[in-house]
């Protein structure tokens, strides 16, 4: 699996954040995970991991002793409102996948989708709605507004935990995005 790979979950339980991050510990995956109550705090974690991705990434012009400067400073750990990092290895940049709680308590999912689908930095990150929610109406609605996937929690550990492994192999180590054209 390509290293540098992390999972933004968006939910507003923090005992639902505890178990998530119980089961990426379980599969014993290398994958950084970073939690948020809502919408609104989401916003501001992708907006600070493309700055900080951003400036990474800049070079500068050559100073006149004609050595390049490009930082290489790391923020290490991770941001978390509701649970801690999963991972072994942090790292900056925007998260490979974006797991959302469709009925968040300040912000419908759909609002938090057509945000999200209308901001060019952050319209190809992958989203997966993550609900307890079985209603159509729901699953219509994440489908129309630019999710990319739709899951019903599973009801016990041992599912959430195989649940985990899944999502991680194909979202993480077989799917293809436009990020991956960038990088190569």
């Amino acid at each position: 699996m390509p290293t540098n790979l992390s999972i933004l979950l968006i939910d507003d339980s923090p005992g639902e954040c505890e178990l998530f991050r119980l089961a990426l510990v379980k599969t014993g995956l290398d994958v950084a995970l970073y939690t948020e109550q809502d919408a609104e705090a989401a916003f501001h974690f992708l907006e600070d991991r493309y700055h900080q991705s951003s400036f990474q990434a800049r070079s500068f012009p050559p100073s006149e002793g004609g050595l390049n400067w490009s930082p290489t400073a790391r923020i290490e750990g991770a941001h978390s409102d509701c649970g801690a990092s999963a991972s072994k290895g942090e790292q900056s940049g925007l998260p490979s996948i974006i797991l959302l709680d469709w009925h968040l308590q300040k912000t419908r999912g759909d609002q938090f989708l057509t945000r999200l689908r209308s901001d060019a930095r952050f319209a190809s990150i992958p989203v997966v709605v993550f609900t307890t929610s079985d209603k159509s109406s729901d699953l219509a609605s994440a489908y129309a507004n630019g999710a990319n996937g739709f899951v019903v929690k599973p009801g016990m550990f041992d599912d959430l935990v195989r649940f985990v492994g899944d999502l991680c192999s194909f979202w993480l180590k077989w799917n293809r995005t436009s990020e991956a054209l960038v990088r190569c």
